[in-house]
């Protein structure tokens, strides 16, 4: 029961209307309350929309009106009747209510006093009268009208014991609840108990608890006296336990201050200081978050996290550590874009241009994005997939996302894995741990601000392995398999993040370092290495550019012609991508920078013998093709991390016995070339060689660069051509390379990395190739401008392979090899 409920006459000025002898508002007899019944009702009456307010019929109550509209209603029913139909508006914040806006159900009063105040509002003392009903409003201006009809009460019960003793019972507790509460005078337990009519004492009682509008309400529509006296007694037993519940919370309060909540109410004074000084109070920041929150789409579990954790917050000291742990986690709930998409562009024609205009080549890579755009324009919602292009270095593996993104129309969000050996980067850290922070997976989709950016997991083949940190590749899997990303566990979080919307994009160098269980949740797609002519025009639209611009240069101050670009590619770089020809750009192009600083003169546009004044003598040469002048050397085609490349393999035969090999070749190459060696001495005459030879001559070859580890099957035909070259004298065809791994049975079978070792070659000048085959279809999948100028020669045997080969042409000063013969005596 509230203390603005109860009125002393001096406060209300009503002692020249009622008895001036009484110290609170008399109090309704049953002759009252009977004579009150048989008052007539005008059938229309206006109506007065209350704020925050029930009137109760018999209770007498102060309002202050301040609406022009309740104003003129009440001055001209003052001079009437006095007589006016009084509800509760269902919004107090609603200025002008209309007919929607109020509770249909209200009590007839009868105006006893009316004041106009200094401010001009006018307060009048009210009665309730009794209850009616609106039937129909007849007028809206200048105010509500409406015609009413009586709500009829049933007191058939009202003789009945238990009636009685509920009657007791709200007498009782009300006296309770007077003497719990401190705010009610001690006057209103007289009141109570001299009230004889029971309908009255439901009403007063009603009208002076601490209930909302909606409260009161229900129990002004009760037409039932004993359901309406049971539902006020059930209010008031709530009430008296929420008083009981305070009193015994202030009582601990006083009697037992600590030291914690003495520094909690040092600190709310000290807050209360910070708002004097034009700081943020908590409080502040609390309500901060509560309208940010709003504005997110979470599902029940997010909200109901966050209502939780806020209300932990909450009750929390701010001085103590884990309050900015609080924090933290809370501004990461709802600075992730939790449901929040960027909307693709579905214009295919667009997002090829986009593609082609920053990639040459990658053809296999633009054709599976478009195919993903075509599919998800059609069908409006697809799981992205996870595409893991691996190659060498430089030719555009990572660069390619922010064009996927671009042509997307998404955010582009990159995350290097190399080196990365502790579990936790990815899933984050456990709140409980001090410093304790998200993953990076969940830190970087706060910073892309989208649940569907394109997201590049770069070097994942350099990621680290188990340790006592965990297993980062293990955890990968959960972020990169459809089927389980769309409930992707961060420990920081501690709520399921959908990764399902992101397109991921994984880089690497080599699949041989990915675990099998994460290369089988990606698409592979083989980026490799670029041609001469392809350099040539990334130079030129790309890498020239950029440099002028990172040096302050334009095009004006520096050329550099095809030819020269040529000329840099070919003698200066061994490479597949082009990082080293960006390199040796900037060196030509700071060249250009200087001469300008030092305001010296030079030629705009660069010639060759400017290349080679900037960039030195080229030491590359080597790598080109050899002569076929020496018999045992051949050349073999190899793929290394970095891209194809070529290789000598070099043999050599001197007086005596065995096989020697060198050149730091691995054991796979060293068995190699030992089947190379017993499958000619199988198989010696059929390639013309005498079988007495091999017993006599000793074996040596080598693989130069010694100091660079060799290893594979593919150098098999190489071995075996240049031991059979060497045996026979015979001239390597020229310009001719090849690979191919061997068996005993002389079978050529096929090998890997095919694209690559054909760009080396052609960066070697090589004109013929010779292959299994079976590496026939691998040929047919690459650009036809790959294979210009070259000449394929496909083999299923060691003799086909010989007799492509080999040419029936000694070398120059061919070796002659002998036969010791030996003395019929030493028989």
């Amino acid at each position: 029961m509230s203390k603005s409920k109860f009125f002393k006459l001096d406060n209300l000025s009503l002692q020249h209307i009622l008895d001036e002898d009484a110290d609170l508002i008399p109090l309704m007899t049953p002759e009252d309350e009977e004579e009150i019944n048989n008052e007539d009702i005008p059938s229309v009456l206006p109506i007065l929309p209350l704020r925050n307010t029930v009137l109760f019929p018999g209770v007498v109550i102060p309002i202050t009106a301040g609406r022009d509209k309740s104003i003129r209603l009440i001055e001209e029913a003052y001079k009437g009747n006095k007589i006016i139909g009084v509800v509760a508006q269902k919004d107090e914040s609603i200025e002008d209510p209309s007919t929607n806006d109020i509770y249909k159900v209200g009590t007839v009063a009868r105006i006893l006093r009316m004041l106009k105040m200094p401010d001009g509002n006018t307060t009048v003392i009210i009665q309730g009268k009794k209850r009616f009903e609106i039937d129909t409003f007849v007028q809206e201006k200048p105010y509500l009208q409406a015609t009413t009809q009586p709500r009829i009460e049933d007191r058939s019960e009202e003789k009945e014991p238990e009636f009685d003793a509920i009657i007791d019972s709200i007498k009782e507790m009300a006296v309770r609840i007077i003497k719990e509460n401190p705010n009610l005078p001690s006057e209103a337990t007289f009141a109570i108990k001299n009230i004889e009519s029971n309908p009255f004492l439901i009403n007063f009682v009603s009208s002076n608890m601490n209930l909302k509008v909606e409260e009161k309400q229900e129990l002004l529509q009760s037409d039932n006296l004993k359901e309406r006296a049971l539902l006020t007694l059930k209010r008031m037993d709530a009430e008296l336990q929420r008083l009981a519940l305070r009193n015994d919370i202030q009582l601990k309060t006083r009697s037992d201050m600590d030291q914690q909540q003495r520094e909690y109410y040092l600190n709310q004074q000290l807050k209360t200081i910070q708002e004097e000084l034009g700081g943020v109070s908590y409080d502040e920041e609390l309500e901060e978050m509560r309208t940010r929150a709003k504005a997110k789409r979470w599902n029940d579990e997010v909200k109901e996290t966050f209502e939780k954790e806020l209300g932990r917050l909450q009750r929390m000291n701010p001085q103590v550590a884990e309050y900015s742990v609080q924090r933290n986690y809370l501004d990461l709930l709802l600075e992730l874009p939790w449901n929040e998409f960027s909307e693709d562009k579905f214009d295919l024609k667009r997002a090829q241009r986009i593609l082609d205009r920053d990639h040459f080549g990658l053809e296999k890579v633009k054709e599976r994005i478009i195919e993903h755009l075509a599919v998800l324009k059609l069908r409006g919602d697809m799981k992205s997939p996870i595409i893991c292009l691996y190659g060498p270095p430089g030719v555009g593996k990572t660069s390619l996302g922010k064009s996927v993104a671009e042509a997307l129309g998404r955010k582009y969000i990159r995350m290097s894995l190399g080196g990365l050996r502790d579990e936790a980067e990815i899933r984050g850290h456990r709140k409980t741990y001090i410093g304790a922070m998200p993953g990076r997976i969940i830190k970087d989709m706060k910073k892309a601000g989208t649940s569907n950016p394109v997201f590049v997991l770069d070097e994942i083949d350099k990621m680290g392995s188990s340790s006592h940190n965990g297993d980062p590749s293990s955890a990968m899997l959960e972020v990169l398999d459809p089927e389980q990303n769309t409930a992707f566990y961060d420990n920081y979080l501690e709520l399921d993040y959908d990764l399902s919307k992101v397109l991921f994009i994984a880089t690497a160098n080599s699949l041989s370092t990915i675990p099998w269980a994460l290369r089988d949740r990606m698409e592979i797609i083989n980026v490799s290495g670029y041609t001469t002519e392809e350099k040539i025009e990334i130079a030129k639209r790309h890498l020239l550019p950029k440099q002028l611009k990172e040096h302050g240069l334009t095009s004006a101050h520096l050329q550099i012609g095809k030819k020269q670009l040529e000329k840099i590619v070919e003698a200066y770089t061994r490479e597949s991508g082009v990082r080293g020809l960006e390199k040796q750009i900037a060196k030509i192009v700071r060249y250009a920078a200087k001469s300008i600083a030092m305001e010296e003169e030079y030629a705009v546009k660069i010639t060759s013998e400017i290349v080679e004044k900037v960039l030195g003598t080229s030491h590359l040469e080597r790598s080109k093709y050899e002569s076929n002048n020496i018999a045992g050397v051949v050349t073999g085609l190899a793929w290394t991390s970095v891209g194809g490349d070529i290789l000598f393999i070099e043999s050599i035969i001197s007086k005596g016995k065995g096989l020697t090999i060198t050149g730091m070749l691995g054991d796979v190459m060293k068995e190699s070339a030992t089947i190379a060696m017993e499958y000619i001495r199988a198989n010696a005459s059929d390639f013309g060689i005498d079988p007495k030879l091999l017993d006599e001559y000793k074996v040596h070859i080598h693989v130069p660069e010694g100091a660079t580890p060799k290893d594979g099957p593919s150098a098999g035909v190489s071995l075996l051509t240049s031991i059979v070259s060497v045996f026979t004298q015979r001239k390597v065809k020229a310009n001719l390379a090849m690979t191919g791994e061997i068996t005993l049975r002389g079978k050529v079978l096929p090998v890997g990395g095919i694209k690559e070792k054909i760009l080396a070659a052609k960066r070697a000048n090589i004109k013929e190739i010779v292959l299994c085959i079976e590496n026939k279809k691998d040929i047919e999948e690459i650009k036809e401008s790959y294979l210009k100028g070259l000449k394929f020669h496909y083999v299923s045997n060691m003799k086909e392979v010989i007799d492509i080969a080999l040419t029936n042409e000694k070398v120059k000063n061919a070796k002659k090899l002998m036969i010791t013969t030996v003395p019929k005596s030493a028989k």
